[in-house]
């Protein structure tokens, strides 16, 4: 039935005020529970009408990209793989300074375990801060690609 006024401000004299029995209104029996109650159960037809969405999954979340692992090598297997870069035609020699691209290799960071014996001149994407040291150290370059 419509009202056009609220029950509440029709009934203010009445013992129940519009809700049947004394002990209909006590406590959430009345109205089958607390919050979501019952939604599997008493309150089905509710979730089904008011929100079919209520359960279940929906979409899709991208999974998120891995970070790809950064290849690294230290400046000691590079002092141990020189002459055979340098056949290779990785590396070249000019003067008295080699020139290598760790690029060329597969590897992204030169790292600082081992020794440097002869002046590099050394292209990659990252370095350690001790193998910048060590580099220019032994008479080198270090360039960030």
């Amino acid at each position: 039935m419509i009202r056009k006024r609220k029950k509440i401000t029709k009934m203010r004299g009445s013992r129940t005020v519009g809700g049947g029995s004394s002990k209909k209104r006590r406590g959430a029996g009345h109205r089958g529970g607390r919050g979501q109650a019952g939604g599997h159960k008493h309150h089905w037809t509710w979730i089904v009408k008011y929100d079919p969405e209520h359960f279940g999954k929906r979409g899709f979340k991208r999974p998120k990209k891995l970070i790809k692992d950064q290849k690294a090598i230290n400046l000691g297997e590079i002092q141990e793989k020189l002459p055979k870069l340098i056949e290779e035609g990785i590396a070249k020699k000019e003067k008295n300074i080699t020139i290598l691209d760790v690029t060329s290799i597969g590897c992204e960071k030169v790292l600082s375990q081992g020794k440097v014996t002869e002046p590099l001149h050394i292209k990659a994407r990252e370095f350690s801060a001790k193998a910048e040291e060590k580099i220019k150290e032994a008479g080198g370059k270090t360039e960030t690609i």
